[in-house]
């Protein structure tokens, strides 16, 4: 009798039995958001921690990363490449007659001690030009947002691809376990998707977690009130031991063993999360830097604040979405809603620099702003998509502060000097944290992908 009750207690069996009886585990249903995170491919032996921190390939610049996306296109002749002959010939037509050239609204002045020239648009981040590095010599493949803003991630021409967090992750683990090693703020759900964040076919557990700031930031967080943490505990450690056991008698199908790691991260998360996301302990002086009113926790200081806090405590990359798939920065009339936009972003930023700066961080934690393209400087009130030129930004991490790189025309409408791709712009960001971009691989249908694709070079010249 003992042996015919041994062989029903299957895992599906006591899974099954579990749940029905015992409402079993608050965390299973947080676990079931992080299974998709981690579970790992048959052809990966997972002999240890998949997210343990790993070696660089050479000495990192920087050590994790926070990268700041503004969704829509944000005109770079309006914010940080002012083009004075755009407003001296403000008014005349395009070459086929169709459009004009529009003028900017923001005027601009040289800032800091690198006397580098920018517009009034973010007054904040102005006071940083001394640690920025811009390039002003950006282009891409694609002038639609879904496939540039794929490409921005991935280094896709259209397709899905792993998005960079999930490369860096895959090349760099991470340095606290208990937590994902890539971070996602988005309200609303960019151009794209999730597939921005996607780990497609690496890993699944390099994949980016989703946080929607609000009043519940990770759904399922906390125990049930009918089973309380100690409870939960025992049923977790005996929930440990039966999937163990199953997956001893399946050794080669590595999924179970991700599966496995998804309660014991998602049990991780309930101890740590709550004091992560509680700001109670930060000075009135600190909130006020980023822009926080005390008691909310879906502003975009809350979320820069969080970003600071979670790659203090050990995450490795992560991203912020100031908006959605709408009401962004593809203004193609009324360019001066160009104001509020950056008005909502402009103080977060610069208080993180400044944070970072302060904590000793910001040397070796690399903080990235882009878009995925700019904008022409013709239109009729606003500005139309463009990919030939456009100007990202990198600070901290080992890259030149008050330095710009590349060059746009008298318009900002075509390169001229020193272009830099997509394709490029990703191995620097990938070199600044010790990773080849030609060597960090992942092999499937007898391809080896990588995040340049067959394509890029380090730009060194932004290197300190």
């Amino acid at each position: 009798m003992a042996m015919t009750m041994k062989k029903r207690l299957t895992r599906r069996r006591f899974l099954q039995t579990a749940t029905k009886t015992s409402g079993a585990c608050a965390g299973f249903s947080l676990a079931s958001q992080m299974a998709p995170l981690l579970a790992a491919p048959s052809n990966e032996a997972v002999l240890e921690h998949p997210l343990a921190s790993k070696q660089p390939h050479f000495k990192p610049k920087a050590k994790r990363v926070i990268m700041v996306f503004l969704t829509g296109g944000c005109s770079h002749i309006d914010s940080f490449d002012p083009k004075p002959e755009v407003n001296r010939r403000a008014g005349e037509a395009s070459k086929n007659g169709k459009k004009k050239i529009i003028g900017s609204l923001w005027k601009h002045a040289p800032r800091g001690k690198s006397g580098i020239e920018t517009t009034e648009l973010f007054s904040h981040l102005n006071a940083h030009v001394d640690d920025m590095c811009f390039i002003r010599s950006m282009h891409g493949d694609h002038g639609d947002h879904f496939a540039a803003t794929l490409h921005m991630h991935t280094g896709s021409n259209g397709s899905a691809l792993p998005g960079i967090g999930a490369w860096v992750s895959y090349g760099l683990g991470t340095n606290n376990i208990n937590l994902p090693s890539s971070i996602v703020f988005a309200k609303k759900l960019p151009y794209a998707g999730a597939q921005v964040w996607d780990s497609n076919f690496l890993p699944a557990y390099h994949q980016g977690m989703r946080l929607n700031p609000g009043e519940q930031l990770i759904a399922n967080l906390e125990p049930q009130a009918s089973n309380p943490w100690p409870l939960q505990s025992r049923e977790l450690a005996l929930l440990d031991q039966v999937n163990q056991k199953h997956a001893a008698l399946h050794p080669h199908q590595n999924e179970l063993a991700a599966r496995n790691l998804s309660f014991k991260t998602a049990k991780s998360l309930q101890r740590e999360a709550p004091d992560l996301f509680d700001i109670k302990d930060e000075s009135d002086a600190m909130l006020d830097l980023y822009g926080i009113e005390r008691g909310e926790r879906q502003s975009f200081g809350w979320q820069t604040l969080m970003a600071r806090r979670l790659v203090e405590n050990g995450v490795r990359f992560v991203e912020l979405f100031d908006t959605g798939a709408s009401d962004n920065w593809d203004l193609h009339s009324r360019n001066e809603r160009n104001g509020k936009l950056a008005e909502y972003v402009d103080r977060p930023i610069a208080g993180l620099l400044a944070d970072l700066k302060q904590r000793g961080m910001l040397e070796d934690t690399l903080v990235i702003g882009c878009t995925e393209f700019g904008r022409t400087p013709y239109g009729g009130t606003g500005r139309g998509h463009q990919r030939q030129v456009f100007t990202c930004w990198l600070a901290g991490g080992g890259v030149k502060g008050g330095h710009v790189h590349g060059a746009s025309d008298e318009l900002g409408a075509t390169i001229a000097e020193d272009p830099v791709h997509v394709h490029d712009f990703h191995a620097t960001v990938l070199s600044l944290l010790g990773l080849d971009h030609e060597r960090l691989t992942f092999r499937k249908g007898g391809r080896d992908f990588r995040l340049t694709g067959l394509a890029g070079d380090v730009v060194t010249e932004v290197i300190a």
